[in-house]
């Protein structure tokens, strides 16, 4: 055990002082600020105002004269306004670089990045250029150039074509005879200042796809969408931009990188103008303006609330003239915008924002298309492999030094990829290891039959590669040394057991010898039914028939377990207890004093069990011959070679059944923790989840899924790197302790039970990432988000070149619900998180034996690693859709549908029980289910469309009650649990749903409260546990829409 030192501490927070280094620094620059806003200055030389300049309505051909010549003012037309740009007249006038732009319409030489004249109209009295032929990323550029000159130049009208009913509102160009070019025409009428921002109404300017310029400055979608679920994008914040500045990017001479030139020189244009009149103040005063445009150009989210400049500037009262003190009102600006430049500063340090990398910089920066193509084609086979390599060198079991260096290794990866808060989460568990010389199997008589089984396996990995291997041994085995006559009982279950008692062969006493896999799944289950048939002892073997030479060739000629292959594993009552057996309810923090007594504990079996080869079974069998009752059913007769089975009885030969280890009731295990903090809701999170303890070597179990999360971790890395956020917070880890009782994961949850409950969106995991060709996954909720992730993604072996959910459809695949046997349990039972498990499976492999390894792996599990990449595109695909789209894609109508399924299947079974318990209660919930998930997914689809209709605009309201909409469907699955109650007799799990079978704890139970009491005949019970959970499930779908 290690000391307390290995505790992670965390620091103590220090209290803020105003003597501290930001703060002094923040009090000097103000001092400055304001020395050289107030040092004494000459009397100023006020210049003459210019005269009043009158909003006007040209035609092409009227502003045509106003390109600077003749001491004319300098006009140029965007998107249907008319700017004064005489203050650039070293830029847009005669000589200029840009003088092809003034007096002219240059929207398509600014959308398009180009100065020559084919992007002027030709034909000044024609038509207005109606932009056709713009992409989306010109028509964003050209919005871009709009706003700039908003802020700049000052609007001096709108151009309409020639002959259009406005046009009759021109004014006549101006002439010679005219005495001062700014001379104001009092029979025009002064338009207000919407009339002189509004667009003419000869024209939209929306461009091919109707966004609005609106919606583009709200930056809420890049194109319009229609009404799907995978209609809305989020949006680009920033200039306009197609895609990833890491992905490849167009040439030189592309329209993007001559847009990027015009932006430059246009940035660079703006700096250096000489004529401006508004950069008369000093070099500092500049310096300020800069910083202060600097600042309000960035996006902060509540922005678009706030009153405009104008807004204010209107309804602020004028002083009476009656005043004597008359302030300089100008100066008094100033030193405000210098107070709230300094608090701005301040607020930025205080608040800490720029901890999470600047924040504006979040992933509506990207095309949600661009992201997925990214990480589609950059997830790495090599890299994969390379992990797996890794993972793969040294057995690493729960608690022991090969994992914790493990598990340091991950936590550096982590640290690599950029994800945040990354540490070691340490738990205090029970845990058992064996000793060289502590198990034993045995004939010991008659002395005839003495024998003594091997245990071991031979090396997996060649001498010279010096790689411990784990002993065989079961987890949260029992110590016991027993001895007892020999009974085979097939597959142990209870059943099997029944029917040796049928026959008259007592099993009392005796040593119970059954092989895994068949009708009883679990090997804990088939230890506890050995110890309520009264056997003392049991050993289960790996049978040729389900994993072996009879299946096909064997390792490492093959991918069947060899002879002398041993199925390693726990024999933990998951299905009563999951996690610390001793610490159920409550994490096993260091430190915790409540433990709970490993004796008679009700998720620990009472009897000694160990593993063994068939090469070892093979003589146990044999010395059954004419024993108890010869087997004539096919069905109980396994594959061992040279075998007559018979069932055994009292008289059997005696076994020596030996289980000596050490017992560690606080051992410590790690999981491996890192995060993305999301944007918009950074308080909701995407869970993804893999073990990484083995009982060897681990190259499938869980050694593929490690390598293959580590490899997602890193993309996502990439991302971060670029300057992408997700909407939500996506967390990784590396749990510890999987295979003794999903422990770390467990652990992990009953630390943060209520904030998983309220916050915990979603759960992804992948224990064994690959060992066949066939894509599997569970969790019915999931659904459509799946099976748009498998629609991109081909398989690489098909024939049909067919993508997954092709196959998918083809094979009329469905997802199931979720049971047990992996690190799902405690989220989704226990906190009420919506889970999904997915795996590529095959035909048997070396399961739990040290030939689970990179060898076997590279051999026969995946050569090339073509399915642990795809593993990795998907898991990586569905981990984006779930962090990142507007609307959190959990789909309840596909959920209805499979919960009216459960109802059915559990009247069979009541029926089958032949059970007096009335269901119509749940038939009506399920029913309500359906209708309130409908209304819900209809709110969805109408959000969509209001989007697609607005041209992308989403106002505060709509996004207020967007994010009600998540936060509803993602307590859903929690408002399922029955969380002062649980479970009878298994209190620790609280879904009324979903839960392990009692007694097939891999299978899932619908509606397991009314399984387990039909299971026991106590039909009281069961009405009972009915009505619960038809009042869990109506309420759960009532608060949809509440």
């Amino acid at each position: 055990m290690a000391d307390k030192t290995d505790t992670p501490l965390i620091p103590p927070t220090h209290a803020q002082s105003i003597a501290s280094p930001i703060n002094l620094i923040l009090i000097a620059l103000l001092a400055i600020l304001v020395y050289y806003r107030f040092r004494p200055k000459p009397p100023p030389v006020l210049a003459k105002s210019p005269p009043p300049i009158v909003f006007r309505t040209f035609t092409p051909p009227a502003l045509k004269p106003y390109n600077g010549e003749n001491n004319m003012p300098v006009y140029l037309a965007v998107n249907g306004k008319v700017f004064d740009v005489s203050s650039g007249r070293n830029f847009y006038g005669p000589g200029g670089p840009y003088e092809n732009f003034a007096g002219r319409d240059a929207s398509r030489g600014l959308a398009c990045g180009s100065f020559d004249e084919d992007m002027l109209t030709k034909d000044l009295e024609g038509p207005l250029d109606d932009l056709k032929g713009l992409g989306v990323d010109e028509w964003e550029a050209m919005r871009g150039w709009e706003e700039r000159f908003h802020e700049k130049y000052l609007v001096v009208g709108k151009l309409v074509a020639v002959g259009d009913p406005e046009a009759s509102k021109e004014d006549p160009p101006p002439m010679d005879e005219k005495p001062n070019k700014y001379e104001h025409l009092d029979s025009l009428p002064i338009p207000t200042y919407e009339e002189a921002t509004r667009p003419s109404s000869s024209q939209s300017y929306l461009g091919p796809e109707q966004v609005s310029h609106d919606a583009e400055r709200q930056g809420l979608l890049s194109r319009p969408r229609p009404p799907q679920h995978n209609g809305y994008e989020p949006p680009a914040v920033e200039s306009a931009r197609s895609s990833l500045d890491f992905l490849p990017s167009s040439g030189e001479s592309s329209r993007r990188s001559s847009t990027e030139a015009l932006q430059r020189e246009i940035q660079q244009m703006d700096m250096e103008e000489p004529g401006d009149p508004n950069s008369r103040g000093s070099r500092f005063s500049k310096r300020i303006t800069s910083l202060t445009h600097s600042l309000s150009s960035i996006n902060l989210p509540f922005r678009q609330w706030l009153p405009s400049g104008q807004y204010m500037r209107a309804r602020i009262p004028a002083l009476p003239q009656s005043w004597r003190f008359k302030p300089n009102w100008i100066i008094v600006g100033r030193i405000f915008a210098i107070f709230l430049v300094v608090f701005i500063i301040w607020l930025l340090f205080i608040s800490d924002l720029f901890a999470v990398r600047s924040r504006r910089m979040g992933s509506n920066m990207f095309r949600p298309e661009d992201l997925r193509n990214y990480i589609q084609s950059h997830i790495d086979a090599n890299k994969i492999r390379q992990n797996l390599q890794h993972v793969t060198q040294y057995d690493h079991i729960a608690g022991t030094k090969g994992n914790y260096f493990l598990a340091k290794w991950v936590e550096s990866s982590f640290n690599q990829a950029g994800l945040e808060s990354v540490g070691l989460e340490r738990f205090d568990v029970y845990l058992n290891y064996p000793k060289p010389d502590g198990r034993r199997v045995a004939i010991i008589d008659p002395p005839n039959l003495a024998w003594e089984a091997k245990i071991e396996e031979e090396l997996a990995y060649p001498p010279e590669f010096e790689a411990k291997q784990t002993m065989v041994f079961h987890g949260h085995s029992k110590t016991g040394n027993v001895t007892g006559p020999l009974i085979y009982a097939n597959y142990g279950a209870r059943e099997d057991f029944q029917k040796l008692a049928d026959h008259g062969i007592d099993t009392k006493g005796s040593i119970a010898l059954v092989r895994y896999y068949g009708t009883q799944s679990d090997r804990s289950l088939k230890v506890k039914a050995a110890e309520q048939a009264g056997a003392v002892g049991c050993i289960i073997y790996s049978d040729p028939a389900e994993d072996g030479f009879l299946r096909g060739e064997t390792f490492p000629k093959g991918r069947y377990l060899p002879a002398d292959g041993v199925q390693r594993g726990s024999v933990t009552l998951s299905s009563w207890i999951v996690g610390d057996v001793l610490s159920p309810g409550y994490a096993s923090l260091p430190g915790e004093r409540r433990r709970d007594p490993i004796t008679n504990n009700p998720s620990l079996v009472q009897i000694p069990s160990i593993p063994l080869a068939w090469r070892d079974a093979q003589k146990l069998l044999q010395a059954l011959k004419g024993h108890g009752k010869k087997i004539e059913d096919s069905k109980a007769i396994g594959g061992v070679p040279d075998v007559e089975w018979w069932t055994g009885d009292s008289g059997s030969p005696t076994v020596h059944l030996m289980n000596d280890q050490i017992e560690k009731e606080r051992e410590g295990i790690y999981n491996i923790l890192g995060k993305i903090t999301g944007l918009e809701q950074p308080e909701k999170s995407i869970i993804v989840g893999n073990h990484r303890d083995a009982w060897c070597f681990g190259g499938a179990d869980p050694g593929g899924g490690t390598a293959v999360m580590l490899e997602v971790v890193r993309i996502f890395g990439e991302l971060l790197s670029a300057g992408w956020r997700p909407l939500r917070s996506i967390e990784f880890a590396s749990w510890d302790g999987e295979e003794y009782n999903m422990i770390g994961s467990t652990e992990h949850v009953e630390a943060r039970i209520e904030d998983l409950r309220r916050d915990g969106v979603a759960y992804l995991n992948v224990d064994i990432a690959v060992v066949g060709t066939e894509f599997k996954a569970e969790g019915p909720i999931f659904q459509s988000a799946l099976h748009r992730v498998l629609e991109r993604i081909t398989d690489p072996k098909d024939d049909r070149n067919r993508t997954f959910r092709q196959i998918w459809e083809d094979n009329r695949t469905t997802m199931a619900g979720l049971g047990s046997g992996s690190d799902f349990v405690a989220f989704l039972d226990l906190a009420g998180t919506s889970s999904l498990d997915m795996t590529f499976d095959g035909p048997p492999y070396p399961y739990h034996s040290c030939y689970d390894n990179i060898n076997w792996m590279e051999k026969f599990g995946d050569p090339g690693y073509h399915y642990h990449k795809a593993m990795a595109q998907v898991w990586a695909l569905l981990i984006l859709d779930m962090a990142d789209r507007p609307i959190i894609p959990l789909d309840l109508n596909v959920y209805a549908q499979e919960v009216a399924k459960y109802v059915h299947e559990l009247e069979e079974y009541t029926t089958a029980k032949q059970a007096k318990v009335d269901l119509q209660p749940l038939k009506e919930a399920a029913q309500q289910f359906k209708s309130n998930a409908e209304r819900f997914e209809d709110w969805g689809i109408a959000w969509e469309n209001a989007i697609s209709d607005s041209g992308g605009f989403e106002s505060r309201t709509l996004a207020i009650e967007r994010l009600n909409h998540n936060t509803r469907m993602a307590e859903f699955e929690t408002n399922l649990l029955d969380v002062e109650g649980g479970l009878p007799g298994r209190e620790q799990f609280k879904h009324t749903i979903f839960a392990p079978q009692l007694w097939n704890d891999y299978a899932v139970a619908y509606f397991p409260g009314v399984r387990d009491a039909v299971e026991d005949g106590e039909w009281a019970l069961a009405q009972r546990q009915t009505e619960k959970a038809a009042e869990r499930l109506r309420e759960a779908s009532w608060w949809l829409n509440h």
